[in-house]
């Protein structure tokens, strides 16, 4: 079987980045058309100002099954440390409070979401840097599946981040499955669990890619180790298409 390693190189410990992975829920009365202004004109460009990105901006598929519409954002962090203080600088951004007032300014009963959930995550051994393929950009053809992994309880998680780390990352590019980062939750609504994010130049090519690694030999091998039998009881799949803004 395949090394992780093999084809992604590991880094330094302390070169493993952090995500935050926000979701704007909108509920019956969400308002996308105003989060999505408030992300691209006054957070994202305050983000970019502050050192931080590439920012991912999501939207359910027309083919997404989850029934849950949601504006899904996903932040990169080099540090933990960067983490704690970028509301922070953030907050006190004077052109920030100037992009954001009109948003900002929303008072009760007119929230353009019904909440706002977010999980924080560690990048894990097989995938320590989160990667925007050159060019993919692009491609407004492109689409993104996001999957969350919950596992029974802690130990199972952790061996589900093994079996990551042991092997599936190269079976995902054998099958043209694109990661651009995969996490284990610290923080979240649904730990123990991972988290990923995988691209595809179409959504004929992501069906492909998924028929393929459900054949793929190494997969064959790696999903019957008995240890790592029963390390997942849900899963959460969002198809998703990236905002005109996105960085991802």
């Amino acid at each position: 079987m395949l090394s992780a390693f093999a084809v992604i190189p590991a880094l330094a410990a302390d070169s493993h980045q952090y995500y935050e992975v926000r979701s704007y829920v909108l509920g019956e009365k969400g308002d996308a058309s105003a989060i999505d202004g408030y992300l691209e004109t006054a957070y994202l460009p305050a983000l970019k100002r502050h050192g931080v990105g590439p920012v991912g901006v999501f939207a359910n598929a027309s083919n997404d099954e989850t029934g849950s519409p949601r504006i899904i954002v996903v932040v990169p962090h080099d540090s933990a440390d960067g983490i704690a203080s970028l509301e922070s600088k953030v907050q006190a951004d004077a052109q920030f409070q100037t992009d954001a007032k009109t948003y900002l300014d929303r008072g009760p009963g007119k929230s353009p979401f019904a909440r706002i959930s977010s999980e924080l995550l560690v990048a894990m051994d097989c995938m320590p840097q989160l990667v925007v393929p050159d060019g993919s950009l692009a491609n407004d053809d492109r689409v993104y599946e996001l999957r969350i992994y919950e596992s029974p309880n802690e130990r199972l998680g952790h061996l589900k981040v093994e079996m990551f780390n042991s092997g599936e990352v190269p079976i995902f590019l054998d099958c043209k499955i694109t990661p651009i980062f995969i996490g284990q939750a610290i923080i979240g609504p649904q730990t123990p669990s991972l988290t990923y994010l995988t691209m595809y130049p179409s959504e004929a090519a992501r069906i492909e890619a998924w028929k393929a690694f459900q054949v793929h030999p190494d997969w064959q091998t790696l999903k019957v180790v008995p240890k790592y039998q029963g390390t997942v009881t849900r899963i959460d799949k969002f198809v998703l298409v990236p905002k005109p803004y996105s960085e991802m």
